[in-house]
């Protein structure tokens, strides 16, 4: 991959999983824009290679479902020297508990917990080798507040803020910092395809009165990835317009 000579990030290779749409596409947008050379992961191979087109030439994409751990082995494989992660693929399906199936239940915690974990381990050595590396965990405001139907997803996004923290603690002594984002209701399709008006619902109950735009995520993910960030790992982000405050 070939990167921008100049940026924050120039010369550095970012892997972002569920690039090709959202917030993924967001991060990896401002990541081109620093300077880096950057692979994006995502389940559909026409959206994916759309995705990477929009995103330009120092964008790479590679087809993976990281519900499966093989397709996890292969990205790690694949990619090489990582220098960024962004844990950002996610199932997050709308079911109240009585009303959950289990395969969506399994698929979840496969995609938001087991992808991650395992990704993280697959690209971690080479980051510790360097004596360097980021990675940065998409959660949610949900981890950590009750709304009702989320209970899975959020259930799985609070595991990944523990796992931040494990791995803060696993990492930092070899240079890698761990940390985490929690965005607020975002509007993207996916997410209004799942929710529905939901997801404006709770926008406007936050104290900022709206949904966040996916650009505005990947603002609060581009800084803990970035050296501006060095002192800080192990921590959560709440990007989620004031949520976490009421």
């Amino acid at each position: 991959m070939i990167a921008s000579p100049t940026g924050e990030l120039a010369n550095m290779d970012v892997l972002v999983t569920g690039g090709t749409a959202g917030i993924g596409e967001a991060c990896a947008r401002l990541f081109v824009r620093e300077g880096a050379a950057v692979t994006i992961t995502g389940r559909d191979a026409a959206r994916g290679a759309a995705a990477a087109a929009r995103l330009g030439g120092s964008v790479r994409f590679l087809q993976a479902d990281m519900a499966d751990i093989g397709s996890v082995r292969d990205v790690v494989r694949q990619c090489g020297a990582v220098d960024v992660l962004v844990n950002n693929a996610a199932s997050f399906p709308s079911a109240l508990t009585v009303d959950q199936r289990v395969d969506a239940f399994d698929a979840t915690f496969a995609t938001n917990v087991r992808g991650a974990y395992f990704l993280a381990a697959g690209v971690v050595p080479g980051m510790v080798a360097r004596g360097r590396g980021s990675i940065v965990n998409v959660t949610t405001m949900v981890a950590t507040k009750g709304v009702p139907g989320a209970g899975a997803y959020s259930a799985s996004k609070a595991a990944v803020e523990s796992l931040t923290r494990t791995w803060a603690a696993e990492f930092g002594p070899d240079g890698v910092r761990v940390n985490s984002v929690a965005p607020g209701p975002t509007r993207t399709a996916g997410v209004e395809a799942e929710w529905g008006e939901t997801n404006e619902e709770l926008g406007r109950a936050l104290p900022l009165g709206r949904t966040a735009t996916p650009e505005e995520i990947a603002q609060a993910v581009l800084f803990l990835a970035s050296p501006r960030a060095s002192f800080v790992t192990g921590s959560v982000l709440h990007a989620d317009g004031g949520g976490s405050a009421v």
